[in-house]
């Protein structure tokens, strides 16, 4: 029986009706930026340490190990993932990517396999001419161990072991079950994470992980929201005032923010065609895409929409019901859990 890729419709006729296009055989890991378009801000700190990871990997320099593995660690929503995105087009790669959520398995063994994979994957286009690298996401989440109700599982030794081996061998990396002696192109792997005192700590050791914590400076965080507003015209003097109205919040809060600016505009055109027919101008409509002007964003409507969130935020530290239903088991009533806000306040 033919493979159904290469069957023709319906698998009815021969091989001579190959059905498969060239798109089947790109890898779903590898990553491009075409989208990305210019005017974001790039910190020149973290482009310049991505940078000299990467050219160091690629150098032959004598008798200095340099560290395979570059591991970005910092704070929730501050921009990492998107900074190594800018990085890796300014530089012209086109990273391999691989997610925590691959790093675990209903399988044993199966993410060791696939790093092993992905990292060949990487080294193959470096053998063609093309500068590439291996990012993973969110590697402690997916490798490290977040206190001790968290279940450490073969997989996640595997993982970290199976990172540790190929940081020691970078250019002997052999899939499970293939014991050849083949060198292969290296290739600089770069991760990020909230807290990588999580992970295993041989794999963080200086020879095999080189550590960088990233935390913005107000300037960055200037920059990065200058390319947030870009579009609305905010100045640099107001998107300063606002950074500075909210410096304990993280970068991703300013993105969230300007969203939050349209509600006003969504809310009206909902009330102009009326709720029951939101379906049917949204989802497969021949009227074509929603199309609205943009919400004037001066600095008065974008403090007070930034308060709101803050706001809510607030709330999930001030309530925490879990604590009065596990812990308390409270019941409605005077002190209730279900107690309007407006009476506690009276």
């Amino acid at each position: 029986m033919v493979d159904e890729l290469f069957q023709g419709w319906g698998g009815t006729a021969g091989t001579q009706n190959a059905v498969l296009s060239s798109t089947d055989y790109l890898s779903q890991a590898a990553k491009t930026f075409n989208n990305i378009e210019d005017g974001f801000y790039i910190s020149p700190a973290f482009l310049d340490k991505i940078t000299i990871h990467v050219a160091k990997n690629f150098m032959d320099l004598p008798k200095i190990k340099v560290p395979l593995i570059l591991g970005i660690w910092g704070g929730k929503g501050q921009g990492k993932t998107f900074q190594c995105a800018l990085a890796f087009k300014k530089l012209g790669i086109s990273p391999i990517v691989m997610s925590a959520g691959e790093l675990e398995s209903g399988n044993a063994g199966e993410p060791a396999k696939l790093i092993r994979q992905r990292y060949r994957e990487a080294s193959d286009q470096i053998k063609k001419g093309k500068m590439c690298a291996l990012f993973i996401n969110d590697l402690d989440a997916g490798a490290g161990r977040m206190g001790e109700a968290t279940q450490y599982t073969v997989n996640n030794q595997m993982v970290n072991a199976t990172l540790m081996n190929i940081a020691d061998n970078p250019t002997n990396v052999q899939l499970p079950g293939v014991y050849k002696n083949e060198e292969i192109p290296r290739v600089p792997v770069i991760c990020t994470g909230n807290d990588f005192s999580t992970l295993y700590a041989p794999l963080i050791r200086d020879g095999r992980m080189e550590k960088y914590y990233w935390n913005p400076t107000r300037e960055d965080r200037i920059g990065v929201c200058m390319g947030i507003f870009q579009e609305d015209k905010v100045s640099r003097g107001d998107v300063e005032i606002l950074v500075d109205t909210f410096p304990g919040q993280s970068i991703d809060f300013f993105g969230a923010l300007r969203a939050r600016v349209y509600d006003d505009k969504v809310r009206d055109f909902i009330k102009g065609i009326g709720v029951e027919n939101i379906g049917k101008r949204l989802i497969n409509s021949r009227e074509g895409k929603v199309n609205f002007e943009k919400p004037a964003m001066p600095l008065d409507i974008l403090i007070k929409y930034g308060q709101q969130l803050v706001d809510e935020q607030d709330n999930v530290k001030r309530v925490q019901l879990a604590d009065a239903y596990l812990a308390g088991a409270e019941l409605a009533g005077t002190g209730g859990s279900s107690l309007p806000e407006t009476y506690r306040k009276q």
